[in-house]
């Protein structure tokens, strides 16, 4: 099959993270099909803006094709010319013909911003190409219930119409977040086919870890109790939580709070910390994804968190809480949401969101427990994301769909 895989926030490692949908296509080109993926040249979550623009049209790369679309800056993630960069993204996207040359037989869209789905559909009609539409972060619903914007604002009336579009035109609606479906039904549209695909990890990947820098082990400590947090310093993460938890356990001096990333929360959170004489929080710079695991395995206990809103009760996806799982390490997750996978691979302890103090008496909680026991959830986060988050299995269900879908052609 030939496979477009349109995101326009898709990138590889040499200019972000590029987890999913790199993984994904590089396993369906595996299995011997024509994948391209196709993204924006450059958006707020480039590491690299040279790497970006010396990049390209289009790059080779571990066996399928990855296509830059030229789009527009913008500053920061909350930028009005943000908003213009969708459309512009989905004008490109209707001469994509010219640059690959050929018709796929499938186009997978991606969210979350659904205003390229319009081209998605335009193209799928022009190619007579089967049309599937992902589910990645709930728009507009998330722009409402975190972003304070009002269900009356045209831009969320029209982010609402593209959504029910999608929902209704798609062949196969798709989603990382278990509960999606029970937002979809909400719509009252004709039962369509849905497919649940989880993120996940590339095993091999994780397997050929980096050692992390001295300067970045010398700030890990030795000999205390751990509790560490890798990945962006984004309000959604809810980090305040995480500093409240510290300054509740200032009394024990064993236990520090280590907090590896970067992000638009970064220096609020450091002064936040330093207001409160938070000495036992330790921040460092954003690592590389190749060194993750290794700062990770210094950790006793990992956490993430988030904000305290209805919009989790169609659950979580976040990548790091799978890299937390395959250390090996114990999770304390700061979640009111359902479908917590904490909760379902017994694989740590979940308290409600944004409560430090409940997350103060889960850390001295788990603590006090014996290696062994602590060994134990996370020997059973690891053999669950093994088991269900191992993208070379993930992407055998995304090709099966594939597959069904072009046989009702």
């Amino acid at each position: 099959m030939k496979i477009w895989i349109i995101n326009q926030y898709a990138t590889l490692p040499s200019t972000g993270v590029g987890i999913r949908h790199r993984h994904l296509a590089r396993e369906l080109a595996e299995r011997g099909h024509d994948v391209s993926v196709i993204a924006g040249r450059w958006s707020h979550l480039t590491r690299n803006s040279d790497v970006a623009y010396a990049a390209p049209r289009i790059q080779n790369f571990e066996g399928f094709r990855f296509v830059n679309l030229n789009v527009l800056r913008y500053r920061h993630a909350h930028d009005k010319l943000r908003v213009a960069n969708w459309f512009y993204f989905s004008l490109q996207l209707l001469g994509i013909k010219r640059l690959l040359r050929e018709a796929p037989d499938v186009i997978l869209y991606s969210s979350p911003a659904p205003i390229g789905f319009l081209a998605a559909e335009w193209l799928a009609r022009r190619f007579r190409a089967r049309l599937m539409f992902e589910v990645r972060d709930i728009w507009p619903k998330t722009l409402v219930q975190l972003g304070g914007l009002s269900e009356r604002n045209p831009m969320i009336r029209l982010l609402q119409w593209i959504e029910k579009r999608a929902y209704k035109n798609a062949d196969l609606v798709l989603s990382n977040l278990p509960g999606a479906f029970d937002h979809i039904k909400t719509f009252d549209i004709c039962a369509k086919d849905f497919l649940s695909v989880p993120n996940g990890v590339c095993v091999p990947e994780l397997q050929a870890f980096q050692a992390i820098s001295p300067t970045v082990a010398e700030q890990i400590p030795r000999g205390k109790f751990v509790v560490g947090f890798t990945g962006t310093l984004a309000v959604a993460m809810s980090l305040h939580t995480l500093l409240g938890a510290a300054k509740r356990t200032l009394d024990d001096p064993s236990i520090v709070y280590v907090i590896i990333g970067h992000g638009m929360e970064g220096a609020r959170l450091k002064a936040l910390a330093e207001r409160d004489g938070l000495i036992n929080v330790r921040f460092i710079d954003g690592i590389p994804k190749a060194q993750v695991q290794n700062a990770i395995a210094r950790f006793d206990a990992c956490w993430i968190g988030w904000k305290d809103s209805p919009l989790y009760d169609h659950g979580v996806a976040a990548n790091k809480l799978f890299d937390y799982f395959y250390a090996g390490r114990p999770v304390l997750h700061s979640f009111s949401g359902k479908y917590d996978p904490v909760t379902k691979y017994n694989a740590g302890l979940t308290v409600p969101a944004e409560d430090p103090e409940k997350l103060a008496r889960a850390v001295r909680e788990i603590k006090s427990m014996d290696d062994a026991r602590r060994a134990e959830m996370g020997a059973r986060g690891r053999e669950a994301v093994l088991e269900h988050h191992d993208y070379a299995k993930l992407a055998k269900t995304l090709e099966n769909a594939m597959l069904g879908l072009s046989y009702k052609s």
